[in-house]
């Protein structure tokens, strides 16, 4: 069985991209691409579709950025 998510803890791309302060979410497949440790989406419906993230791990891992 599947992990449970709460679903007020889910955020989109452009979620995504304001949290990490970004001026576009396309930008967010990039930051994918160049840091293989950023959290992956926990909803993936594939090509073209929706995409969501958990925003705790989101959050976790920006923090560690500033951090490090």
């Amino acid at each position: 069985m599947g992990e449970y998510v709460d679903l007020d803890d889910l955020v989109d791309a452009q979620g995504v991209a304001d949290m990490l302060q970004l001026s576009q979410r396309n930008t967010v497949s990039l930051y994918q691409r160049r840091y293989p440790d950023m959290p992956r989406p926990v909803v993936d419906l594939g090509s073209g579709r929706c995409k969501l993230w958990l925003r705790s791990s989101v959050a976790e891992w920006a923090e560690s950025r500033k951090a490090g």
